[in-house]
């Protein structure tokens, strides 16, 4: 097998040569279209969109491709951590969410999912201090507060 072929004076992968990028991008772009069932290994999704693209590489022409595919795997964690716990599967949802956290701190998305599972879960301690990092955070890194969205999951547990 020949994994570089030349196509005039082109040099391609041969077909034979399977990306696991491809790979994953493919099980993203399912779990981002609505309406599609959990993928049957979950957890090993939520473990390849952890990783970074080409990590250590600094050539310029992957600054985009790295926005991209950041940008695709926070949402198809999000998704995923979504689906998770709405079918009462909180681990898998947590784990999630805390790779889309990863991939995008600032984002509150994933913040809200956490402090929705550790809700759905009774952990009313966790879910507070969750939000109060959170916010935080934002406090600290941009001068903002969360949204009223997110606030309004944790307002009726605030001390008075």
């Amino acid at each position: 097998m020949t994994a570089i072929e030349s196509v005039g004076p082109s040099l391609l992968l041969s077909p034979a040569v399977h990306v696991d990028l491809h790979r994953v991008r493919a099980s993203a772009s399912q779990v981002v279209e609505a309406g599609q069932p959990l993928p049957t290994d979950g957890a090993g999704l939520v473990r390849d969109l952890s990783r970074e693209l080409l990590p250590g590489w600094a050539d310029e022409w992957l600054i985009w491709e790295r926005d991209r595919w950041d940008q695709m795997r926070v949402y198809a964690l999000e998704g995923l951590a979504q689906q998770f716990q709405a079918t009462e599967q909180f681990l898998p949802a947590l784990q999630a969410a805390l790779a889309a956290m990863t991939v995008d701190p600032i984002r509150e998305t994933a913040h809200r999912i956490v402090i929705e599972v550790h809700l759905a879960e009774g952990n009313v301690a966790s879910a507070l201090k969750r939000y109060r990092d959170y916010r935080a955070f934002l406090r600290r890194e941009l001068n903002v507060g969360p949204s009223q969205q997110m606030t309004q999951l944790v307002q009726d547990l605030m001390p008075k």
